[in-house]
C-alpha cells in the first residue's frame, strides 16, 4: 500500500506544475475590464449620490429604494452580459447600460431638484 503523504506531496507538486487557462485565473468575472470598470464605478458614483439625497432629504426612502432596485437591474445586466462574453461587455453593451444609467441620473436629478409650481 502507498504512503498516502507521498501521494499528497506528488498531487500538490502536479498541481503547482500545470499550467492554469488564464480565463480560469480571472475567475468567471473580468471585473478589472476597462468597459466594465467604467460601467460598474458609474453605478457606485449613482449610488453615493442617492445615498446623499436621502441624507441631504433631497430624496425619500421610497424614491432612493426605486432608484437603487433600478441601478440593482442595470448591474444584473452588466453581470449577465459578462457571463456571456467570457468576463468583459461589448462595446455595444456598454452604450446601452449607459444609456439606461443616464436614464437613471436623470430621474435622480428630476427627483432631487423638483420644478417649480
Amino acid at each position: 500500500m502507498a504512503n498516502p503523504i507521498k501521494w499528497l506531496g506528488a498531487t500538490l507538486v502536479l498541481a503547482l506544475l500545470c499550467p492554469v487557462p488564464a480565463s480560469a485565473q480571472l475567475g468567471k468575472f473580468d471585473r478589472n475590464h476597462p468597459r466594465r470598470a467604467q460601467v460598474n464605478k458609474r453605478a457606485n458614483n449613482q449610488n453615493k449620490r442617492i445615498d446623499q439625497g436621502v441624507k441631504s432629504g433631497a430624496l425619500s426612502k421610497g424614491q432612493a429604494q426605486q432608484v437603487h432596485q433600478e441601478d440593482k437591474g442595470i448591474r444584473k445586466e452588466e453581470r449577465a452580459d459578462a457571463a456571456k462574453n467570457g468576463g468583459h461587455i461589448t462595446k455595444q453593451q456598454q452604450r446601452q447600460l449607459n444609456k439606461q444609467e443616464n436614464q437613471v441620473s436623470k430621474q435622480i436629478y428630476q427627483e432631487k431638484h423638483p420644478a417649480a409650481p
